[in-house]
């Protein structure tokens, strides 16, 4: 876990934003200059945007960012959020709001009016990136993350304390992945249950199969095969917490006899399944072991067998930019997380081995109403359930990243992709035998 995110939850009294910032430090005389700097640099850049309006207010003065609709308003409460901005981009963003230095009355609007007016540089800067791509790349490649250092990663999102993702999850499934909303009043646990029988129907799962799950979560989709289909599961999980909860919603399921969870990394995995499914866990896999991950896939699965992977994708042209930087979501939330392109997934997947690709859908539009869902459900019921550390800036942190991956989501600057592949001798539908004679 980051030093900032243990900071946010370490175990200690809890206070309150407005207190918090009334008993902070004053600020040095040299730090004051820095911020009266940044708020004089936003104002004179708040005349270049054409993408709604950002209503701005503080002690320091106050400024419109653009003109037109939608239109939001940031509330300043501490000056130093304007530096924290410019020098710290993202991450700074995040960390003033986590700690109440500023403040808006719709966070997934105003980032999104954010996002939009800084495309057209962002742009540039993937262009840039692109053509520098091999010899960064080539550097980064030199020291690839540890089956350790994966453990660890994984470890600081999914053994934060239980209570949150009971709070946030629907009670049934516990999947914490995009559902697939039929109609606008659709049920987010009917959406996930509807997710996991696309899943299990372009596998074909059926009672003679044996599933393995590269990333267990809580245990719906394992759950939730072995119920309705009949087969076999063996799935693996490096979360100590969803191990252990998907063990007892297993066996408070009956299923026990035919669902095997363990506690390996993908790679020490042995054996050969008939299907193999991972349920959007490759964005913890490092950009540089994508070809590991495939290959092992392809080692695991039976040559005819059949594999689906759903991913979080972000576009093609800002994969290279966006894997060499640590922003928000990599600092705060998922430490070691990178979302793959589709063409980087095509890619490393050909390198890696004789996988082919027999299918694609993709299910982003579903995913900002997810998120909304989850929002909603945390925001409801979070107060009531959380542990003694977890107090208003724990709060804000998860606020500002479900809202953070709603506006990315709802423009399309991510989304998400079920890819069925194929094992190398994999066939869709077996060859008539020719009448005899």
């Amino acid at each position: 876990m980051s030093e900032t995110t243990d900071a946010l939850v370490a175990d200690r009294p809890e206070i309150t934003i407005a207190e918090g910032l009334a008993t902070a430090t004053p600020r040095s005389a040299w730090g004051a200059k820095i911020d009266k700097a940044c708020f004089a640099l936003a104002r004179r850049l708040s005349t270049r945007a054409t993408l709604g309006t950002i209503n701005v207010v503080g002690p320091a003065g106050g400024f419109v960012v653009g003109s037109g609709g939608p239109e939001v308003t940031v509330t300043v409460h501490d000056p130093r959020a304007y530096s924290e901005i410019f020098l710290h981009s993202s991450i700074g963003l995040a960390e003033g709001y986590i700690a109440g230095h500023w403040e808006t009355d719709d966070l997934v609007t105003l980032l999104r009016l954010v996002s939009g007016n800084l495309a057209g540089g962002l742009e540039t800067m993937d262009r840039i990136v692109d053509a520098a791509a091999g010899p960064l790349s080539a550097l980064h490649r030199l020291k690839p993350p540890t089956p350790h250092k994966d453990r660890r990663n994984v470890r600081a999102h999914y053994d934060l304390p239980g209570e949150l993702y009971d709070a946030m999850l629907d009670g049934t499934t516990m999947m914490y992945s995009c559902g697939v909303f039929a109609t606008p009043a659709t049920s987010l646990a009917d959406a996930q249950v509807a997710k996991l029988e696309m899943i299990c129907d372009k596998l074909d799962l059926g009672p003679d199969d044996h599933l393995l799950e590269i990333g267990t979560g809580w245990g719906g989709l394992a759950i939730h095969a072995a119920a309705t289909r009949g087969c076999r599961v063996t799935t693996t999980t490096l979360s100590v917490e969803q191990r252990k909860l998907a063990t007892l919603r297993v066996a408070e399921a009956g299923l026990s006899d035919r669902i095997e969870i363990l506690g390996l990394d993908y790679r020490a995995l042995t054996g050969t399944y008939d299907k193999l499914v991972s349920i959007e866990m490759i964005e913890a896999v490092d950009w540089r072991l994508y070809e590991t991950f495939f290959a092992t896939c392809e080692r695991l699965l039976a040559p005819d067998g059949l594999m689906l992977v759903q991913a979080i994708t972000i576009t093609d042209g800002s994969f290279e930019r966006a894997k060499l930087r640590e922003d928000f979501i990599r600092a705060l939330i998922f430490p070691g997380g990178c979302l793959p392109s589709l063409k980087a997934l095509a890619a490393a997947m050909a390198k890696a081995g004789h996988l082919q690709i027999v299918g694609m859908e993709d299910i982003g539009e579903h995913y900002a109403t997810t998120l909304a869902a989850w929002r909603a459900n945390f925001e409801a019921h979070w107060d009531t359930v959380k542990p003694a550390g977890y107090g208003e800036e724990f709060a804000r942190l998860w606020e500002l990243y479900l809202c953070y991956c709603e506006a990315a989501f709802l423009d399309r600057h991510i989304s998400d992709i079920q890819l069925v592949i194929g094992g190398p001798r994999y066939k869709r539908g077996a060859l008539p035998v020719p009448p005899a004679g």
